[in-house]
């Protein structure tokens, strides 16, 4: 009876040092809240508390930004949950690890590990991850322009979301239907998905981390410049860099600089521009966030090309295919291209400019945009789209 008591008492100690560890993680007193996880990590023998402390320290480290040490804790996380044979601990295990590789924009192995999760057998609790396996899964096939198996998998996760009635979860996809709208230019769709985000945080959100908030409304300020509505986008921009900077979310801080320095280029202000985009990206060469990068550089070259600046522009948009083309981000190698193309027809360099062209085309067959119905290219322009029950995406005129 002593040893089992003993047992006991080890595990409930275990899960009130992580219960402790969250409420001072919440309060933003992150420090703190690592060096009890931390300890617990050491000193616990208990399996399940090693897998949930692990669970605790992965969140707080894809927050901070830093996906690599967050990779680390998700391999050991599945090794723990190996240990403990249980196909449920697996689960989530996997969905970690597919996380901690999206962030490091490894999309492909990325959607690897989500399809192990969704092959996993677990019960419920499994179910209820699965909405989180396909929002991770289609932004990892939209890093990789792969539109309809992007919206196939938000869709998913959308039902998973409706059926456990998962506000969060809906929230999150509703920001990553707007980044997807984003890409293929229908900026009504792009500003109605985080505007319903932000309305389900409004509704729901009391007890939630304020970073839902702030990822809202970051997508809402993305939306809102591409409609050329500025000074909205500078409102909504502001409210989330402030939670960002509040909570020493990285990622987000990095993104809002980008959307900043983007709103002084549609005002064509380079000067305020330039520094921006510096900032932003010192903070994703830091975090990872390649594909971040890459629209960092095509930011820029847009900027040296308002100033006439040819040859920089030129050096720009190269490191911003290379990078692309390493991640295998289609879309990104497209606009690549077609800014190669306004620049040798400035410089009337035909022969270069014929090859752009010819590789712009090559790109849009490959990403398979074009309307069905009328055969235009989609993504081209500010066009109001329609998906079909079967992801397929056409014209709505």
């Amino acid at each position: 009876f002593m040893r089992h008591f003993g047992v006991e008492m080890g595990q409930d100690q275990t899960k009130q040092q992580i219960e402790k560890g969250l409420r001072l993680y919440q309060s933003n007193y992150t420090d703190k809240a690592l060096h009890i996880w931390f300890k617990v990590l050491e000193k616990t023998s208990d399996p399940r508390g090693k897998f949930r402390v692990l669970g605790c320290l992965i969140t707080a480290h894809s927050e901070m930004g830093k996906y690599k040490d967050m990779l680390k804790y998700a391999l050991t996380q599945i090794d723990t949950a190996r240990e403990m044979e249980d196909p449920d601990y697996l689960t989530e295990g996997y969905l970690n690890l597919a996380r901690s590789n999206e962030k490091l924009c490894d999309f492909q192995k990325t959607i690897s590990y989500c399809k192990t999760c969704l092959n996993m057998q677990g019960t419920t609790t499994s179910l209820l991850l699965n909405g989180q396996v396909c929002l991770s899964m289609g932004n990892a096939f939209l890093g990789m322009s792969v539109f309809q198996k992007a919206l196939e998998n938000y869709e998913k996760g959308l039902r998973y979301a409706h059926n456990n009635d998962d506000k969060m979860l809906e929230c999150r996809v509703c920001c990553s239907l707007g980044n997807f709208y984003t890409q293929l230019k229908d900026y009504e769709k792009a500003l109605f998905f985080p505007c319903k985000a932000a309305e389900l945080v409004n509704d729901y959100g009391k007890g939630w981390s304020l970073k839902y908030r702030a990822m809202s409304q970051y997508h809402m300020a993305v939306a809102y410049r591409k409609l050329g509505r500025l000074p909205d986008a500078m409102d909504c921009c502001e409210e989330s860099m402030k939670i960002a900077l509040q909570h020493g979310d990285r990622p987000l801080q990095s993104l809002c600089l980008l959307c900043f320095a983007d709103i002084h280029r549609s005002r064509n202000d380079v000067e305020k521009a330039f520094p921006r985009y510096e900032s932003s990206m010192c903070i994703m060469t830091e975090t990872g966030n390649r594909l971040g990068q890459v629209h960092v550089y095509l930011g820029v070259a847009k900027c040296w090309l308002i100033q006439k600046e040819l040859d920089k522009a030129l050096d720009s948009v190269q490191r911003a295919q290379e990078l692309a083309e390493g991640l295998g981000n289609k879309l990104c190698i497209l606009k690549a291209h077609c800014l190669n193309e306004g620049i040798f027809r400035s410089k009337g360099q035909q022969t270069e400019l014929r090859e752009q062209v010819v590789k712009f085309h090559e790109c849009v067959e490959e990403m398979e945009l074009y309307c069905g119905m009328c055969g235009e290219s989609i993504g081209e322009k500010n066009h109001q789209l329609q998906a079909l029950p079967c992801s397929h995406v056409f014209h709505l005129k």
